[in-house]
C-alpha cells in the first residue's frame, strides 16, 4: 500500500487508524451481518452510534444545557442559506474575511438586508479585522463570522465578544482546538476537514435562538425540523456519521482538543517557519497574528517558479498543494490527521526545491 502526503483542503486526510477500522467493520457493523451502509436509520443499533456520536461532540467541547446538537446534509453552501432563511429578520452583520463569509452573505441577501460589519478585503483578506474596527447598526438580527478562511489561510486566534447572537461557520478548524461554546448561539461545520467524509454538516444550535427562528419557511430549511426530530426527519448520511463517530473516539484518545491544538500549533510552525526562513523565496499570504493553524498558503517569487514547484511536488508525492483557484499560489492543509512526520517532509522538500533554484 502506497500512501502519499495529503495536503487537500477538503476533503482531506482522515487517520489512518480511522480508514483501518472502518475498513474492518465494512462487511459487518456491529454484529448485524449488515455494512453500516445497509442498516436502516430507524434501527436501535443506528440509534445508539448516533446517540453516542452526539455525547461524544458534547464531551469534547463541553457543550453546556441548553444546546441541542444535530447534522444536516447540504454542506456549507446550503447552511449560507439556512442561517439567514431562520434568523434575518431586520438586518444580518457580517465580519467578512474571505470567499466563504461573502458566500454567505450573498446567500442570506435573497432573504434580507446584510451588511458588513467590518471585513478585511482592503488587503485581499489576508487578515483578521481588529475588534476597533467593528460597526455594528441598529436592529441587527446576528453577527455572522468564519472561523478559519482556507482559502487565504487566516484564522480568528480569540474570537470577539457580542451583546447579540452570534453564528459561526467553523467549517475547516471545527474540534482543531478548544472553544467556549457559550459564546455562540449557532454553531455549523462541514465535516470534510477534520471529522470524515464529505456529506453531512454538524451542528451546535442553542435552544433560546431556537425559539426566535422563523418557521414560514420550508420544512426542510428550518432547523426545528432538525432538532425536534433528532436529525432523522429525513434519511440522514448514515455512513458519515458512523464515520465522525469514529474519529471523535479517535481524537479523544489522542488526549482530546487541547493536545490537538498544540499538534496542530506545532505543525504549522513547521511549515510557517521554513517560509520565514526563506529570505523572500516562499512569500506567505497571511499576516502573522492572523496566520491560520489549518491552512499554510503561500507564492513563489515568480509563476514560473511555482509552476515548476506544483509539478515537482506532486511528483515527490505531495497531494493537494496547489492554492485554491480564486487566488492562485500554493497552499498546505494542516488539518488534525496530517501527521508531524508529513509537515517536517514537506519543509524538507521545501528547503530543497529553494536550494536548487
Amino acid at each position: 500500500m502506497k500512501r502519499v502526503y495529503n495536503f487537500n483542503a477538503g476533503p482531506s486526510a482522515m487517520p489512518l487508524e480511522v480508514l483501518k477500522q472502518v475498513q474492518q467493520e465494512f462487511l459487518d457493523f456491529a454484529g448485524t451481518g449488515m455494512s453500516i451502509v445497509e442498516i436502516s436509520h430507524r434501527s436501535a443499533v443506528y440509534q445508539d452510534m448516533q446517540d453516542d456520536t452526539v455525547a461524544m461532540l458534547r464531551r469534547l467541547l463541553e457543550v453546556p444545557a441548553g444546546y441541542h446538537v444535530v447534522f444536516m446534509q447540504g454542506g456549507g453552501s446550503m447552511q449560507f442559506l439556512m442561517h439567514g432563511a431562520n434568523f434575518l429578520k431586520q438586518r444580518g452583520g457580517y465580519i467578512n474575511t474571505g470567499v466563504w463569509s461573502t458566500k454567505a452573505m450573498q446567500a442570506a441577501a435573497f432573504v434580507g438586508e446584510v451588511y458588513e460589519i467590518a471585513t478585511s478585503g482592503d488587503k485581499n483578506f489576508s487578515y483578521i479585522p481588529r475588534s476597533d474596527t467593528f460597526v455594528i447598526r441598529p436592529d441587527t438580527d446576528y453577527v455572522y463570522i468564519t472561523s478559519n478562511n482556507t482559502i487565504h489561510g487566516t484564522e480568528w486566534k480569540k474570537f470577539p465578544k457580542f451583546n447579540i447572537p452570534v453564528i459561526c461557520d467553523m467549517s475547516s478548524d471545527f474540534l482543531a482546538r478548544p472553544i467556549d461554546v457559550s459564546r455562540f448561539d449557532l454553531i455549523y461545520a462541514g465535516v470534510q476537514k477534520n471529522l470524515g467524509p464529505a456529506g453531512v454538516v454538524a451542528a451546535i444550535i442553542k435552544d433560546s435562538f431556537l425559539e426566535t427562528a422563523r418557521t414560514d419557511i420550508p420544512v426542510m430549511l428550518q432547523y426545528k425540523t432538525f432538532t425536534e426530530h433528532d436529525s432523522t426527519y429525513n434519511t440522514p448520511p448514515v455512513f458519515c456519521i458512523y464515520f465522525v463517530n469514529k474519529v471523535l473516539h479517535w481524537l479523544e484518545n489522542q488526549g482530546g482538543l487541547e493536545k490537538m491544538q498544540e499538534r496542530n500549533a506545532h505543525k504549522a510552525q513547521i511549515v510557517y517557519k521554513t517560509i520565514d526562513d526563506s529570505a523572500g523565496f516562499y512569500i506567505g499570504h497571511a499576516a502573522m497574528d492572523s496566520r491560520s493553524n489549518m491552512n499554510v498558503t503561500f507564492n513563489l517569487r515568480t509563476p514560473e517558479l511555482e509552476k515548476k514547484f506544483l509539478i515537482e511536488a506532486d511528483a515527490a508525492g505531495f497531494v493537494g498543494i496547489k492554492g485554491h483557484r480564486s487566488i492562485g499560489g500554493c497552499r498546505a492543509s494542516l488539518y488534525n490527521a496530517v501527521t508531524e512526520e508529513a509537515c517536517a517532509a514537506l519543509s524538507e522538500f521545501m528547503q530543497n526545491f529553494q536550494k536548487n533554484n
